[in-house]
């Protein structure tokens, strides 16, 4: 077997498998295709997801869906202002030993798992958020000087309500480059209603089957990682990334009028990781400018800053990567390939 006929059998794997994935979730979650893709993509990338929605549109049954249909361990945490660090990472404990001495045991915390739902992240204080950076950066929790690693995949999703802001401490620039997606979930429209009162008001519930282990999720990450991109293509999404930048040349006129940060080199790397698994999915073995478009916003929606005047005239950073978009150059290599 040719090289050639070997990658296309791995690209034609990696779909089948994400498409796999997601009609097993489409059994449980009605009508939130987007979110899907973009959780699934996310995770595939080895990244962490927030998700911005009112409560009741099945943000937390979407990461309970996905860690039954991947067979993998599950927690979650309700992140209250009275949550401790020790409650989320675990803390070392007195036990008695058979000698009749004692000796200091460590109890794991709700941490330790693959996937982790932070349900309303934002209403814990920053002690509390904080705990959770060592472990989306680095797949470890360090307690009492040692250093103890994650399972693999480890998987973040965290939940905030954008309408109830009284109680609730935003999360930090530090914290939100932390995440690889930020998406938004939408009321879903009439039809999904009816489908979701019929699939959860009858005597059966929907459920869904454990159809592979998560070291797939992993594998399939890594094929991502090996897809090619041309430099004309690279150079296209770090002139978009560079654009969220009020003090750089190829800013726009809203970004330097609404924008006080934009984003970090975190937010090239998700733009670039996420455009390779967009191209996979469309049946491409190298990324296009279209690939990285339609991941732009996911990826840097929160990772640009906007200043006074953007948050009083109510900007959102979407129209505001919608203005880069339309605004940057296409490179003539680009062009001409």
């Amino acid at each position: 077997m040719s090289s050639e006929q070997e990658i296309q059998q791995r690209l034609n794997k990696f779909r089948d498998d994400f498409q796999t994935l997601r009609e097993e979730i489409g059994k449980v979650i009605v009508g939130q295709d987007e979110v899907v893709e973009g959780t699934l993509t996310a995770m595939v990338a080895g990244g962490h997801v927030l998700l911005e929605g009112v409560p009741g549109l099945g943000k937390t049954l979407l990461v309970r869906t996905l860690a039954d249909a991947l067979h993998i361990k599950f927690s979650r945490v309700q992140f209250t202002p009275d949550l401790m660090p020790a409650d989320l990472v675990g803390t070392n404990v007195v036990t008695e030993t058979p000698e009749g001495g004692r000796r200091f045991e460590f109890q794991p915390g709700p941490i330790f798992c693959n996937v982790l739902l932070a349900d309303e992240i934002n209403r814990a204080t920053p002690k509390t958020q904080s705990a959770l950076l060592e472990a989306m950066q680095e797949r470890s929790v360090t307690v009492g000087g040692v250093t103890h690693e994650l399972a693999r995949p480890y998987f973040v999703l965290a939940t905030q309500n954008p309408i109830e802001m009284e109680g609730t401490y935003p999360l930090p620039e530090a914290q939100l480059d932390r995440f690889l997606f930020k998406i938004l979930v939408p009321f879903p429209g009439p039809r999904d209603i009816e489908t979701i009162l019929e699939r959860t008001t009858e005597a059966k519930e929907p459920s869904v089957t454990a159809i592979f282990e998560g070291a797939q999720c992993l594998e399939m990450g890594q094929l991502a990682r090996e897809i090619p991109i041309a430099q004309e293509v690279r150079r296209y999404g770090v002139q978009v990334v560079m654009a969220t930048h009020p003090d750089q040349a190829s800013a726009t006129e809203k970004v330097k009028r609404y924008v006080r940060f934009g984003s970090s080199p975190r937010g090239a790397q998700a733009v670039i990781l996420a455009a390779k698994i967009r191209a996979i999915l469309d049946g491409r073995y190298n990324v296009s400018r279209e690939d990285i478009q339609r991941v732009a916003k996911p990826a840097l929606r929160h990772r640009i800053i906007l200043n006074f005047e953007g948050q009083a005239e109510n900007i959102s950073p979407d129209e505001i990567i919608d203005d880069i978009v339309a605004s940057t150059p296409v490179a003539p290599e680009a062009q001409a390939g």
